[in-house]
């Protein structure tokens, strides 16, 4: 689904900012700031009780954002753990913009602590220069003789100190300092320390007070589930509503832009009303399969594709080479799959459209939302709730699941909660790209690779998108080549092209985007060619990465402390992989043991991440355990297989995520940096698959090619 918004529209709000730091913060007036709390900005407020509420701008969806933005503002300010609170923004992109994607505000591509990093540091900053302003007043001492200790402003001659809450009216009237001195890091406390902080929301999930779309409760709630097309491309051609009608309880039936939508007094009777339903449909394509789609994938990598990359001569290097291989690759479509399905709850009234959901793309969310209910943006209010996950299917440029309930809305009578099942999620959703990839290298007469070439087959999910006029350079989508065409090891002769054929499939960013399978091929081929050269797989990447300073540090630290080298026993191997993405670099290494059956389990991944600052290292750590469990779960069992038009699969006994069986020890290591923080939610994913697959080829001598593992090794 594409968005209302125009172009030139969209351009305006996702310009990527290349002129240095905008804060983005709104400054009131004293007048303002001292009718309750102290103000200084947008992200800070400190309330009389010495409480201090830091506004989040990003969707807390279990990333830990709700811990890493306030751990920021309570080290500039110098306040304990205890005073701070946290609270959604407001969808204002003029105030809370996401600085890496220029004047629009929404949570992706693990730019949160990246993008808010130097910005609350200056927001806090200034407002702890404001309120040491007002304590040297208040004490009648010199400013220089002031300093901000755990929420107070301390005279340091005579031990004399006043709260920050006591100070705040005062504060509020005071001159906002433009460029207020940040902490040296040398002295932080929080920030970059194990154990300074604990997660905000971990007390609020525990007890079940955190509130979640499925919790909220309003007066007059109704709720609807969808009846969606089962095929691609399909659209309603008719229905009959008489059975779902007269099941008590159902409230109404009617068709929107997206299917026939059922509301009832409750979710139960809403899905009764659904099954009731007689549905007729017209169009796609109900001959789509898997098969069909590889078939073509094949065709297609027979000839050559766009180029993405180009250095040297990799078609000559390859014809005159006596040492080369080729392989096959294979990824399938996945799904996202959170464990919270998707939900909003909208209440529409003639000059206002309030809705609540975990929402992750503020400003285009906003905007659909707008243009589904026929009002201004400035009229639709969004509150942020938490979300059971995302991984990317919360920000999709026609806010599928935010317009889809305003459309309700515009036809329940009061507030409507629209509740997608597991089954609407799995197979009315948008899915990671499947991709077929062909390579071919060649080593010299030392074993070191000479030439390689990476062509690639899958769908774009940038096509038909508003993103697609910026992000799309010569018809080539990057993110279907990033970790491909970004390729760090010095081979001579290097070529990647790209086929983006198009399909009905839907088709959006997943967990890690391109890395997600590219660094799977990449790193498993690049064990190929060293098997082919006769090198240790760690050693070959060394020499390959002598001019990667930031790839190599992973790579030792991963390698050393996995014990790359020692012996294992037999039925064992160990598989390494190392890849950058989002700006952050990874290496995992993979212990796996395989029995005399070809059954293996995967023991023990050992991580190392080069993230910059580790801002919380707690969450940093849980951010790539996390990453690692959900690689696993596609590599070992992900897959959406499409048959007859549509998903096979549809709940979790057909999609099957990792369980705690198959959960391996994970060690990760952090690199110490002083470097600016970088993403984390996402680049602990790409590495695993091949690390995995390395492993199993160093125990068994098979290699793996497709996606996902179960039962390959028995067949391989």
């Amino acid at each position: 689904m594409s968005t209302e918004l125009s172009r030139r529209q969209f351009l305006g709000v996702t310009a990527v900012a290349g002129t240095g730091l905008v804060l983005g913060v709104h400054l009131p007036s004293s007048a303002e700031a001292a009718e309750a709390a102290f103000t200084p900005n947008a992200f800070v407020r400190v309330a009389p009780d010495g409480v201090v509420t830091v506004v989040v701008k990003h969707l807390e969806m279990g990333q830990g954002v709700n811990t890493g933005l306030p751990a920021i503002v309570a080290e500039e300010l110098s306040i304990s753990w205890q005073s701070i609170r946290v609270e959604a923004a407001p969808a204002d992109s003029s105030r809370y913009n996401n600085l890496a994607f220029g004047r629009m505000q929404g949570t992706g591509g693990s730019t949160a602590i990246a993008n808010s990093y130097e910005q609350l540091r200056k927001a806090a900053a200034t407002a702890r220069e404001m309120l040491l302003d007002a304590g040297a007043r208040r004490l009648k001492v010199d400013r220089a003789e002031v300093t901000a200790e755990q929420g107070r402003v301390v005279h340091g001659a005579s031990g004399r100190g006043i709260a920050y809450g006591k100070l705040a009216a005062e504060a509020a009237r005071l001159p906002v300092p433009p460029e207020p001195p940040l902490k040296d890091p040398k002295d932080f406390t929080i920030i970059g320390k194990d154990g300074a902080v604990r997660r905000t929301d971990s007390r609020d999930k525990s007890d079940g007070t955190a509130q979640f779309g499925g919790d909220l409760r309003l007066p007059g709630l109704v709720v609807a589930v969808v009846a969606r097309p089962p095929v691609f491309g399909a659209q309603l051609a008719r229905f009959d509503d008489a059975k779902a009608r007269a099941i008590r309880g159902v409230r109404g039936v009617f068709a929107i832009p997206s299917g026939v939508a059922v509301v009832a007094d409750d979710t139960w009777t809403a899905l009764k009303g659904r099954e009731a339903l007689v549905v007729e449909w017209r169009g796609g394509d109900p001959t789509l399969s898997s098969e069909a789609i590889r078939a073509d994938y094949a065709k297609l990598l027979e000839t050559p594709g766009l180029p993405a990359r180009k250095d040297g001569d990799a078609e000559a290097a390859l014809a005159a080479a006596t040492r080369k291989i080729a392989a096959t690759y294979e990824v399938p479509y996945l799904a996202h799959a959170p464990m919270e399905p998707l939900n909003c709850v909208v209440r529409l009234s003639k000059d206002k459209c309030e809705i609540w959901t975990g929402c992750q793309f503020h400003t285009v969310d906003q905007a659909n939302a707008a243009k589904a209910a026929g009002l201004k943006p400035e009229q639709v209010e969004i509150n942020t709730l938490f979300a059971g996950g995302s991984f990317g299917r919360r920000a999709n440029t026609g806010s599928d699941y935010i317009v889809e309930a305003v459309e309700v809305a515009r036809r329940a009578d009061g507030p409507v909660r629209v509740m997608w099942t597991r089954e609407d999620d799995i197979t009315g959703g948008y899915y990671r790209s499947c991709f077929l990839h062909g390579l071919e290298g060649a080593v010299d007469e030392a074993g070191n690779p000479l030439a390689w070439r990476h062509r690639l087959a899958g769908q774009s999910i940038l096509v038909g998108t508003p993103f697609a006029a910026s992000m799309i350079k010569d018809g080539i989508d990057h993110t279907s080549v990033e970790g491909a065409s970004t390729l760090p090891y010095a081979i001579p002769n290097l070529q990647v092209e790209l086929h983006s054929p198009t399909l009905p499939v839907p088709v959006l960013w997943w967990r890690s985007v391109g890395s997600s399978h590219n660094a799977f091929v990449t790193e498993c081929f690049l064990d190929e060619l060293a098997a082919l050269g006769g090198k240790d797989p760690l050693e070959l990447r060394r020499a390959l990465l002598a001019e990667r300073p930031r790839h190599l540090a992973v790579l030792e630290l991963a390698a050393a402390k996995a014990g790359w080298g020692t012996p294992l026993p037999a039925g064992r191997g160990r598989g390494i992989a190392v890849h950058e993405s989002f700006h952050s670099f990874v290496a995992e290494v993979a212990e796996v043991s395989v029995d005399a059956n070809n059954n293996f389990k995967v023991e023990k991944v050992v991580a190392a991440i080069d993230c910059g600052v580790a801002v919380t290292p707690d969450v940093v750590r849980a951010q790539i355990e996390g990453g690692v469990a959900f690689g696993l779960s596609a590599a070992l069992f992900g897959a959406i297989t499409i048959k007859d038009g549509k998903a096979v699969q549809d709940n979790f006994d057909g999609y099957r995520l990792l369980r705690i069986g198959d959960m391996p020890v994970v060690e990760v290591h952090i690199v110490p940096s002083a470097a600016a923080p970088t993403g984390v939610g996402e680049p602990g994913v790409p590495p695993i698959a091949a690390a995995v697959a390395n492993a199993l080829f160093a125990a068994t001598g098979k290699r793996i090619r497709k996606l996902p593992f179960a039962d390959q090794l028995k067949s391989a």
